[in-house]
């Protein structure tokens, strides 16, 4: 199971920091949807320069003209690029068509998705999509009686590739993998850390 960071801070300089602090104990650096809004599409290409070995993950969470948002970020240097599992079926499939054209992979973030995940998760996965990110967004995670342990049950039944991205910590990350997920995406737990290579280390040392 890889480990990918979330750099949800909206500066480059600040992006650039948290990937320097975390990028020796991760293998997927991901520029989060408020970064490339406030910075644009040259964080991803600063970040991608900085850690060329990297995996540079663009969270773009298109929801409409799939192949052209898509073209733009691959353009840039991303290896990941999300599409919103809402979004319009064609809107899918047109960035799994910009993926193709690069090489690179599309995956489907499911935020916001709650009712018949589990079906629409099955319906994506046929489009050509890399993997699905079964997440919990800030806002939903804020709410009283949320659990990570719906997101892993619902990969589960999927039966398809999947990450997952929804409050991990190193409590819960040894249950990510053995729900299957190929991805296990931190957040906060990173970011919000005093240290935050040393939060990194210490979710990457729960991996088996």
């Amino acid at each position: 199971m890889k480990l990918q960071v979330a750099l949800d801070v909206a500066t480059l300089g600040d992006a650039l920091t948290l990937a320097r602090q975390t990028a020796e104990h991760v293998d997927i650096l991901e520029l989060g949807t408020p970064l490339i809004k406030a910075e644009g599409l040259r964080a991803i290409t600063a970040i991608k320069a900085a850690h060329p070995d990297k995996l540079v993950f663009a969270d773009m969470k298109t929801a409409d003209a799939g192949e052209l948002e898509a073209d733009l970020a691959f353009t840039a240097g991303a290896d990941l690029v999300t599409v919103m599992g809402t979004a319009d079926d064609d809107t899918v499939k047109g960035a799994v068509a910009a993926g193709r054209k690069h090489g690179k992979d599309v995956v489907a973030d499911m935020i916001a998705v709650v009712d018949n995940r589990v079906s629409r998760i099955r319906e994506v996965s046929k489009f050509g999509v890399s993997f699905v990110e079964i997440h919990a967004g800030l806002d939903e995670q804020a709410r009283p009686g949320y659990s990570i342990q719906a997101l892993l049950d619902d990969g589960k039944q999927a039966g398809v590739p999947f990450s997952i991205a929804g409050g991990i910590k190193p409590d819960s990350i040894g249950s990510v993998q053995e729900a299957g997920a190929t991805v296990a995406v931190a957040g906060g737990a990173i970011y919000s850390a005093a240290d935050p290579g040393a939060a990194a280390k210490a979710l990457r040392s729960r991996i088996r």
